[in-house]
């Protein structure tokens, strides 16, 4: 064994004393909730980035999604007639179970949504950093759920969920004999968190 040179102990010592004091990773969410806060009074602000639109279109159609009540089942019910909870082990609306813990990838789980209609999810990515114009988001889960519209089609949807705001972006594709074509693609422009 060679002795450590004098000159290699003040550069060992600056880097034994950086990483004493760099900053913990920030702890992410464990449970479903944590990655969408339901309250009463949250409101997001979606852009439909659709790549069938035109470029000018794109800037002026926005979808705003805002929670309204919760009913006696414990559902949160948003200005557009849905209806979300949050259990202990997911997130989900009356028929479909959307974000499931734990938050690894490769972890799946269905929802029958219809007589002959199963939906069935996958975590597809787990620290994932978003950008959209209303930040940027560290730490996101991305699901996407697969649904078969026919003998050769397929549709998916993928919604990625950043912690402590909810859904940051929202994508639908078709898959027909192998072939996916982009249909519907919704970024968060804004959101307003009210309570937890």
């Amino acid at each position: 064994m060679r002795p450590v040179r004098s000159t290699a102990l003040p550069i060992l010592a600056v880097l034994a004393a950086a990483c004493a004091h760099a900053p913990p990773a920030p702890l992410l969410p464990q449970t479903p909730a944590g990655y969408f806060p339901l309250a009463v009074g949250n409101e997001w602000v979606y852009a439909d980035r659709s790549p069938v639109l035109a470029p000018s279109d794109r800037q002026a159609r926005v979808r705003v999604v805002r929670i309204l009540s919760r009913d006696a089942e414990g559902y949160f019910l948003d200005n557009d007639r849905g209806a979300l909870r949050a259990d202990a082990d997911c997130v989900h609306d009356r028929l479909r179970r959307l974000l499931c813990a734990p938050f690894q990838v490769g972890r799946t789980w269905a929802s029958v949504v219809g007589v002959g209609s199963t939906e069935r999810y996958e975590i597809v990515g787990v620290g994932e950093r978003v950008e959209t114009s209303a930040g940027t988001f560290d730490g996101c889960v991305r699901v996407r759920a697969h649904n078969r519209a026919g003998p050769d089609a397929d549709t998916v949807l993928e919604i990625t969920y950043a912690p402590g705001v909810g859904p940051v972006r929202i994508e639908t594709f078709a898959v027909v004999k192998g072939a996916v074509t982009p249909q519907v693609r919704a970024e968060l422009k804004s959101y307003r968190l009210e309570g937890r």
